[in-house]
Parts: structure tokens; sequence; C-alpha cells
């Protein structure tokens, strides 16, 4: 896939409101962000309480992720932003009234931060979600790409304000900043309006999409190579963030302001990650990208573990921002651009539960090693864990993410019923008969292999391949779906890509007439009249 400009999708009026609104609230999170972790360094000098402080903004994305990403899929995702925003704002007002009426603990400090990082988990997946209804889809990555470029725009400003406004004024104040900032996002939520796409299949249950998002992802082994990838680069990366706090103060024996220019590096050197992305992708190919970015902040940690003063912890931060922004934003898109739009939202927050998931355990275990081992050889420990992941690369390379088309095949149509079923009517067996000369039996079976992932994937169960012991040509493959809906639903689901695998086996097919399919409604008990089965004919699906 070509680069193009990084600017491209602003051209687009929706996301550039969005864009804009986004980075103002960007910027009150991340002076939030510097005045929680500065405020928990003079509540406590337990190195594992102040590294918590990260960890309760990741841990609640690991955990509510997934059901959030199974709302962005079956809900209006603009109801769920404005929703998530609002308990944001909440939380974020209630923080400030702790702060001005000096209530805060190092517990209660964190279950606030938890409280927001609800928020963001709830937000995330749609509003990622939506960026692919906001712009094309070849414009997709520049748009993942800017922002996380604003984003890092706003980490290059946003933490040295919020280091002079806690220095100056105080934390509350720098949490009133931040309760005002989610406003423009909010206003811009409540004005958009997103084409609804029309389904006549009800919407599945929550329980049964967010098992399906889990299905589809373990049965993506494209995906599942950026899920693990991703946990090991958040795992390690997140180091920099959790002691980093503990850098400025007993490394570099600064304050407040230290840690805020720190934090300002590591968004400068971002932003130029962000702008350098799409030259180094059309170079490197994303692998190529996602290992220079784990070799780079590995030379980071190892640079800021031995760092003193500002002159060499700055240039180290601004390594790892840049090798942040370029795995994040790559993993991200990589995700989008290998999942269909019916359950992108729920990829995204299975991505996000891993990202954040290995975020959650570093900074766990980093804020324990450091008070054990000291911050330099922590620090050196977490580089090593990065080469690592570069390494595994090797093993695990990323997807080409341009590699596949993904958009839904729309070959299916529905049979006409001689059964008056209900939606909810089932289970339905599904039965594909074809013949197969013996020369072709290898292929056969190697495509059948892939068919079977692709329909259980697609949410098909007990998936078998029969021959008849007869008429030996004869091979049948079956499946049953739990009802007549998730039958449809299970075709409407069949992507471009997937299509090659089906008409490769039509070909092998050697009958007069297509392969046959039978389509079947099981009864549980046996009566002595009315129908006991539903059965039709057509091409397989």
């Amino acid at each position: 896939m070509g680069a193009m400009s990084p600017f491209l999708p602003l051209r687009h009026k929706d996301f550039r409101n969005f864009w804009a609104a986004s980075q103002v609230s960007n910027f009150g999170g991340l002076v939030q962000g510097v005045a929680a972790g500065w405020l928990m360094t003079s509540l406590t000098r337990d190195p594992g309480m102040i590294a918590l402080v990260q960890a309760s903004t990741s841990l609640p994305i690991m955990v509510f992720s997934l059901l959030a990403g199974a709302m962005a899929d079956s809900m209006d995702r603009r109801k769920i932003m404005l929703a998530a925003q609002g308990l944001m704002l909440v939380a974020s007002i209630a923080l400030v009234a702790a702060g001005f009426a000096g209530a805060l603990t190092p517990w209660s400090l964190l279950g606030f931060t938890f409280l927001i990082g609800v928020g963001t988990a709830l937000n995330n997946p749609s509003w990622q979600a939506s960026v692919g209804d906001l712009v094309p889809r070849e414009e997709v990555p520049e748009a993942v790409s800017l922002n996380s470029m604003g984003f890092n725009m706003m980490r290059s400003v946003g933490p040295a304000v919020g280091g002079a406004i806690v220095a100056s004024l105080g934390a509350p104040f720098a949490f009133a900043v931040n309760a005002v900032t989610y406003l423009p996002f909010i206003g811009v939520l409540a004005m958009w309006r997103p084409a609804t796409p029309f389904s006549t299949i009800p919407r599945e249950g929550f329980a049964i999409a967010v098992g399906a998002g889990l299905r589809y992802v373990a049965l993506s082994p494209n995906l599942l190579r950026v899920l693990a990838r991703a946990f090991l680069f958040g795992m390690g990366a997140v180091s920099a963030l959790a002691l980093l706090p503990l850098v400025a103060r007993d490394l570099m024996e600064g304050g407040a302001l230290t840690f805020g220019l720190m934090l300002g590096a590591f968004g400068m050197g971002a932003i130029g990650g962000g702008v350098l992305n799409p030259h180094l992708r059309r170079k490197l190919q994303g692998e190529g990208v996602v290992r220079l970015a784990f070799v780079a902040f590995g030379l980071a940690m190892l640079a800021l573990g031995y760092s003193r003063s500002l002159w060499t912890g700055l240039p180290a931060m601004a390594l790892a921002g840049a090798a942040w922004v370029l795995a994040l934003s790559l993993f991200n898109v990589t995700v989008q651009l290998s999942s269909p739009r019916w359950v992108v939202g729920r990829a995204l927050a299975l991505y996000q539960v891993a990202t954040f998931g290995g975020m959650t355990l570093g900074s766990w275990a980093w804020g324990s090693l450091a008070g054990g081992m000291g911050l330099t050889q922590t620090l050196t420990t977490a580089a090593g864990l990065l080469f690592l992941g570069a390494a595994l690369g090797l093993r695990l390379p990323l997807p080409d993410f341009g590699a596949q088309d993904l958009r839904p095949s729309d070959r299916f149509h529905p049979p006409e019923l001689a059964l008056d079923l209900q939606g909810r009517s089932g289970p339905i067996l599904v039965m594909i008969d074809y013949l197969i000369d013996p020369e072709d039996i290898p292929e056969f079976l190697t495509l059948m292999t892939e068919r079977r992932r692709i329909r259980r994937r697609d949410g098909a169960r007990q998936w078998a391949l029969l021959r008849d012991l007869e008429h030996p040509q004869m091979w049948t493959e079956s499946y049953h779906v739990a009802t007549w809906d998730a039958y449809l639903r299970h075709n409407m689901r069949r992507t471009v890509a997937d299509t090659e695998t089906s008409d490769r086996l039509n070909r092998l097919h050697r009958g007069d007439a297509p392969p046959r399919v039978h389509r079947m409604i099981e009864r549980q008990s046996v009566v002595s009249h009315g129908d006991f089965a539903l059965k039709d004919h057509g091409h397989p699906h």
C-alpha cells in the first residue's frame, strides 16, 4: 500500500471536527495524568503505588474493552461515546472537588483515575471503529497515524503545561483544566449525524456478540500475531511512563516541571514518528517498522536508565516517543484493516485488551522490581524484553494489512422457504454435497481445512466433513447454526477474500449442477404428522 500525505484525512469535515476536539480532550487528559502521577509522589514514596497510577488507567481498558467493543459493533456508537464522555466528565468533576477539599488519599486517587479509565475503555472502541466511517478505507492508515500524531502533539505540550500548573497552582487546578476539555468533544458528538446501515436481521444478543468477537479473533491467525506483539510491546514500553516520576525525582533530582518536560520530549518524538510513519512504511513495510520501533524503544530505556540530567533524558524520551507511535499506530491500522466491518469494534477492543493488559502487567511488574533492584536495572530489564519483541518478529511477523479484500462478498441471497420460519427458529443443519475425483482429494481436503476455519470463525458449530461409503466420490460438508437469523448472519459475514476458497471448491466439484445445499431444521421429538425437516437446494454459501 503506497504512502499518502499524513494530513489527507483532514479534508473530511466530520473527521476534521472530531480530530480537533479530540486534541483538546487529549490535552486535558495529559495535564490530568501529570497531576495524578506527581500528586501520588507527594502522598506516598512507595514505588509500587506510584507505578499503579499508570496501571489504574490501563486496567479498566484491559477489563472492559471487549464489552465496549461488542457494544460498538451492535449499538449506536455516537450514543456510546456520549455516555463515556459523560462518565469521564462526572468523575473528573468529583476529582476536582476532592482535590480542593484536601480529601485525596493514594487509594482514592487511584479510584478516580480508574473511573476515568473506565470511560476511556467504553469510548475507545467506538471512536476507533468510527474512523472507518469518517474516511475512506484507503485513508484509514493515515487517519490512525494522524490521531496518534495529534495525541502526541498534545503530549509535547500538555505534560509541560501540567507540570507548570501543578508546580505553581497545585494538582486540583490541573484536574479542573481536564474537566473543561471534555466539552468540545461532547459538542461535536451532539452535532454528528452518522449514517446508520440498514439490516433486516435483528441485533445479536450482547453475550452472543461478545462470544462472536472472541471466536473471530481466536480463529484469525493474522490478528493473533498482532495481539501477541502488542502485548509484549505494551508490557515493555510502559516502563517509561510508569517509572518516569521516579526517574525525574530520584535519578535527576527534579520536580514536577522536570517530569512534565520529559513527557513533553516523549510527545515531540512521537510527532516525529507520526510524520515519518508513511515514509518508513513504504520503505520497510509494516513488520520492518515494528521491529525498528521495538529496538529503538529498548535503546531509549537503556539510555534513560543511565541518565542523570535532562540533557541525556530528553533525547531518550524523544526516541521512545517516536518508537511508541510507530508501533501502536501500525498495530491499530493492521487490526482495523485485517477485520471486516461487522466485527472491527470487537477486534480493536481485543487489541486494546492485549496492549493495555501488557501495560497493566508491566506497570505492576516494573514498579515492584524498581523497589527491589533499583531504577537502572529495572529499565535495563525492560529494554531486554523489548529486544526480545523485535526478535519475535522472525516467527510472528505482522501481516500485510492490504493483502486481503475484507469487503462483504454480497453473493448470498436468502432462499425462498416452503416453511414459515421465525428468525429465532432452530437449530438449523446445513449440508452441502460435492462430487470429487480421486486425484483432486488432497487439494479438496486442504481447501476444506480452510473452509472449516472460516465457517467456525463466522459462527458455525459442529462442523464436519463426511464421505459416502457406497459412493466414495460423494463428500458432504455439514454444520449447525443456532437459529435461522444466525444462519443468515453467518452467510452475510462472508468477505470477498473468503470467496476464493468457495470458488476453488466449486471448480473441483464434478457434478452436472452446482453443489447441492440442504437446509434443515432439527426437531427434538418425533410426531405422527407435520413437517420434520426443511429442505432447500441452491448454491453453497
